[in-house]
């Protein structure tokens, strides 16, 4: 007998009117199975639905499904407050409900419910509210608890105790697993997700020390989370114990430890940990081995160590440059100073200044402010080169006894130079910070005071010298528009992520007060810089920034908000933008509210194209050039492919600087990327040299493709862009020089600042000695996947065809005649001959690998590709290759790195914290090249960079790379092999004594010094 359907719940409601309890019981516990369908019905009887949920003569059980039928009819009427309250008094209804099949919306959305009130109230309790927690509400929330870590969901557990503040139950997790991955988890949480800085630093040092100590033997890669953790707390009171109890068992981790401090850390944070490191009695093992920190953490051992890289691997080419250079009429303010920043980026860091020297007459041509950049490019060149920096730039530096030179232009070439000064010790510069500020002090001319100033407030970026600071805004008093611009910008950078109130203040009412634009926008940069990384401390600024009628101030206080929220990706702050982006009446301030989102964004690249898609085809020409930049610094070394489809239409764009933005942008974009991760490459090479060489082009876009060229080969094709350290921790230094980057709209010079985030990618290993040993590690990728690119090849020269002479049609059918005879004799050779021809056409395996020539627009084979110019060289390509030491490994290659099992180094942490390692074998190269896209766009590159090796045979000898800064000049007379790339004079400059050598080695002579001739102006 088949079941009648019901139609309706009123005879069952008609039972709750009933005397008897029994009915009432009844009918309840009918409607409960009833109320998905008729809850419309049902929700007229509510009040007295409520009165049976309240009554005391029903039993627990009868007031309880009274609650969860109240709860039920409340939640489809959409009123989920209502339905959460009373599923809490249900009890053990509710708990029975969530067993059901049938009730699992119902059961998942007032859970949802249930934990959004629980981290509300926590909240509210944190903040010193009297309100005490409902008890039935915190009996869900630790059964929701229970399940999750009964279940093993326990990044869910983790997300749910850090929203709503309970951080014993993170603690409770990782005493029943023990797994360090879960600590690194919660880790990431607080830092991408925004939380408030108090909150984000209680966690901190909350999980540090859960985190097991780390050892040699463990091969644990704890190292990488407890670095970013230690350089975001920025508090050498914690970092000093883990550091000290490190030595002496495990003194390799406490240099790895150091190294990877010194890349990610603050100047005043290293500092701080140099000064309380213990200092033993003199003689002792320990002496050398805190002696050997405090060398590591000073920061100067790295600079040495990857200037020494950049100078071995150097791979410029020299023709693109040239090419630049003739295309480019010397004469013009605009072009020669796009060659001087297309040229320093190439080199930076390489210390190869001879495209300089082979080109002196057109160096000759600067004048004015073009000359200042010229010899500030010195500084980009030399970057790192500190012990050698006033040595190379002392024929341009102000006489210290004289005072300033007295020939006309000669104040652009010393302002430069105290410019390059600072960008040569950026990172390193206690130094030279004296000999800035005396310089500051002394100059008369305004142009040496903006180079000194600039100078100064780089090289003691972050350092908050309240003397420094004092003697900028002397300099900012005297009221001068260039001096002052320079200044503000200054007195950010010393007092960078101080969040100090009172300079705020000084300089936010000297802006006010000045009539100079210059001198405002100097300062509302500067404001920018003091509240970089304060998040919700500098909300206040930003809102009084943004509230000024002067667009130079909103400008600023867009800045702000981007820095203070800097790699944190705030959704108020990108909302905050994006609404400027659209409103401001400015185009300035659009245009950097669209730029600045960049900053917000660069921890998860691929979804910055997605967000300025729109804002890529606006109507408004500054948005879409903002748009450019965004993608550009956001996307920056990625290869991302939605970010390249992007831009590459808008290098066709009506409005001239759109398209500069595209082409500089597409540069920082495609940075260390092979034809085979990115098939964008060689057309962007062929584009940059087409733009460059056509001289009816707008001279904006050829300024562009020009940095765009010198940003695509940056650092002599081995370093990256980066917004983030190797740690996975904001890289301030780049970020910074992105921000003074994007300046160069208003002043050329500033475009400088982009080298400060440079990324050397290369591995250096180095033993217990620290010095680096010969050894080999294996990139498990098909090599041509992370090649460098080809040589440019020359244009080659075609012999003039003779005009053809007029022939008679009856000669013509005679010739024709003849010609087929001579076919038919000579069929078989001619046969072999179209095979020859065929084979030495390139053939379409290696065309898609090759890379157009700028100057002939002819496909080259990659590096590893063709052999034998057959035409076959793919398919037999390895799928793996040897590296040695000091060799390039771009960002997306280190997942592949490994070291051989059976070899005599290995690393004392991971080389990465991604790993793809187990691709090997057939097909591992077209592998490795379908999950690069994922790769490029991961959080972190982390790791690379300097490692510290163990050395499983120590009792062997081993045999070390001479390091070429510390060759003697008796010994470079004779070189055992050609320098490649014109990097003629690397062994003639010679540096103070290095770490990884002999102390007591005789000192080499430092290098020659030459005259550019700046005043022989044509």
């Amino acid at each position: 007998m088949v079941a009648r359907q019901q139609s309706s719940a009123a005879g069952v409601l008609a039972l709750l009117s009933e005397p008897d309890p029994v009915f009432k019981q009844h009918a309840l516990k009918s409607l409960n199975a009833l109320v998905t369908e008729f809850w419309a019905e049902i929700s007229e009887d509510i009040a007295l639905i409520e009165s049976l949920y309240e009554s005391e003569e029903l039993p627990k059980d009868a007031r309880d499904a009274a609650a969860l039928l109240a709860s039920k009819v409340y939640y489809y009427l959409g009123e989920y407050d209502e339905a959460l309250s009373f599923a809490l008094g249900a009890g053990s209804a509710f708990e029975a409900e969530t067993q059901s099949r049938q009730s699992e919306e119902y059961v998942e959305t007032l859970v949802s419910k249930a934990i959004d009130r629980y981290i509300q109230a926590r909240a509210e309790q944190q903040a010193g509210s009297s309100d005490k927690l409902d008890p039935r509400l915190n009996t869900i929330i630790e059964s929701i608890f229970k399940r999750c870590i009964d279940e093993g969901e326990y990044k869910q557990a983790i997300g749910i105790a850090l929203e709503s503040r309970r951080l014993d139950v993170i603690s409770t997790i990782y005493e029943r697993t023990h797994d360090t991955s879960l600590l690194s988890y919660a880790m990431d949480a607080v830092l991408d997700t925004g939380v408030s800085l108090s909150y984000r630093d209680q966690v901190l040092n909350f999980l540090l020390p859960l985190f097991p100590r780390p050892s040699t033997d463990s091969k644990s890669s704890d190292i990488h989370p407890l670095t970013r953790l230690l350089v975001t707390l920025s508090d050498s009171s914690k970092a000093l114990p883990l550091l000290t109890s490190l030595v002496p068992k495990e003194t390799l981790l406490a240099y790895q430890l150091a190294f990877d401090l010194a890349e990610g850390g603050s100047l005043d944070f290293l500092e701080n940990i140099r000064s309380g490191l213990p200092d033993p009695a003199e003689g002792s093992k320990e002496k050398e081995i805190y002696d050997n920190l405090r060398k590591i953490l000073s920061g100067q051992e790295s600079v040495k160590l990857y200037l020494e890289f950049l100078k071995r691997n150097n791979k410029v080419d020299l023709l693109i440059l040239k090419n630049t250079k003739d295309a480019l009429e010397g004469r013009s303010s605009i072009f020669h100073s796009a060659l001087t920043f297309s040229n320093a980026f190439m080199h930076a860091g390489t210390t190869s200044d001879i495209f300089l020297r082979e080109n002196l007459d057109w160096l000759g041509l600067a004048s004015n402010w073009a000359k200042f950049s010229a010899t500030a490019a010195l500084g980009v060149i030399h970057k790192g080169y500190y012990e050698q920096g006033m040595t190379i730039l002392g024929p341009y530096l102000p006489s210290q006894s004289a005072g300033e030179s007295t020939i006309p232009g000669a104040a652009y070439s010393e302002g430069g130079a105290l410019y390059a000064l600072g960008l040569i010790n950026a990172g390193c510069g206690r130094q030279v910070e004296g000999y800035l500020r005396d310089a500051l002090k002394a100059a008369q001319g305004e142009v040496v005071q903006h180079g000194a100033a600039l100078g100064l407030g780089i090289a003691a970026m972050g350092g908050k010298n309240s003397e420094a600071y004092d003697d900028l805004k002397q300099t900012l008093f005297t009221d001068s528009a260039v001096a002052g611009e320079a200044a503000g910008f200054a007195m950010g950078l010393v007092m960078l992520g101080s969040a100090d109130g009172q300079s705020a203040q000084e300089m936010l009412t000297y802006a006010r007060e000045t009539q100079h634009e210059k001198i405002i926008r100097g300062l509302a940069i500067g404001l920018a810089f003091i509240y970089y990384g304060r998040q919700e401390e500098a909300d206040d600024m930003v809102k009084t920034l943004l509230e000024e009628k002067d667009p130079i101030l909103r400008y600023g206080g867009v800045y702000t908000l981007a820095l203070a929220y800097a790699g944190t990706s705030n959704n108020d702050a990108v909302r905050r933008l994006l609404h400027i982006a659209v409103s401001d009446t400015s185009d300035d301030v659009r245009r950097a509210a669209v730029t600045s989102l960049a900053f917000l964004l660069y921890k998860n690249p691929s979804q910055v194209p997605r967000i300025v898609q729109l804002l890529s085809e606006s109507y408004n020409p500054h948005v879409r050039c903002g748009a450019t930049l965004a993608l550009g610094i956001a996307c920056a070394g990625t290869g991302l492919q939605d970010a390249v489809d992007i831009l590459e239409p808008m290098t066709k764009d009506s409005v001239d600087f759109v398209r500069q933005g595209a082409l500089i942008s597409l540069g920082m974009v495609l940075v260390e990327q092979s034809e085979a991760s990115s098939p964008s490459i060689s057309s962007t090479r062929a584009m940059y040299s087409k733009i460059i060489g056509d001289k009816h082009e707008d001279p904006m876009a050829r300024f562009g493709a020009a940095l765009g060229q010198g940003f695509i080969d940056a650092g002599g094709r081995n370093t990256t862009i980066s917004l983030q350290s190797r740690a996975g921790t904001r890289n301030t230094s780049a970020i910074v020089g992105m921000v003074l980057f994007c300046q160069f709209w208003y002043w050329f010079p500033l475009a400088h600042a982009a080298c400060l985030a440079f990324e050397p990618t290369g591995i250096i290993g180095l033993n217990g000695a620290l010095k680096p040993p010969k050894f080999t590690f294996i990139s498990n990728a098909r090599p041509s996947l992370f090649a460098y690119p080809p040589p440019t090849k020359p244009p080659k020269k075609e012999a003039p065809t003779k005009v053809a002479a007029a022939v008679l049609s009856t000669t013509a059918k005679v010739k024709a005649r003849e010609k087929r005879k001579a076919q038919d004799e000579k069929l078989e050779p001619k046969k072999e001959m179209d095979i020859e021809m065929k084979a030495d056409e390139p053939s379409t395996s290696t065309a898609g690998q090759g890379d157009i020539s700028p100057i002939a627009g002819s496909l080259s084979d990659l590096a590893d590709g063709a052999q034998d110019g057959k035409g076959k060289a793919k398919k037999n390509e390895p799928t793996s290759e040897e590296l040695s030491n000091f060799s390039r490994v771009t960002p997306a290659q280190l997942a592949y790195i490994s070291f051989p099992p059976d070899g005599r180094y290995q690393p004392v942490r991971p080389v990465s914290t991604k790993s793809t390692t187990s691709l090997k074998g057939k097909g591992a190269g077209s592998r490795a090249a379908s999950s690069l896209p994922a790769l490029a766009s991961e959080r972190y590159a982390g790791g690379g960079g300097i490692l510290i090796l163990v050395d499983r045979h120590p009792d062997q000898p081993e045999e070390f790379i001479e390091l070429e800064t510390q060759i003697p000049q008796q010994a470079a007379a004779a070189p055992a092999e050609p320098v490649p790339n014109g990097n003629a004079n690397v062994a003639s400059e010679p540096s103070g004594p290095h770490i990884a050598l002999d102390e007591n080695a005789p000192e080499a002579d430092p290098p020659e010094s030459f005259e550019y001739p700046f005043d022989n102006d044509a």
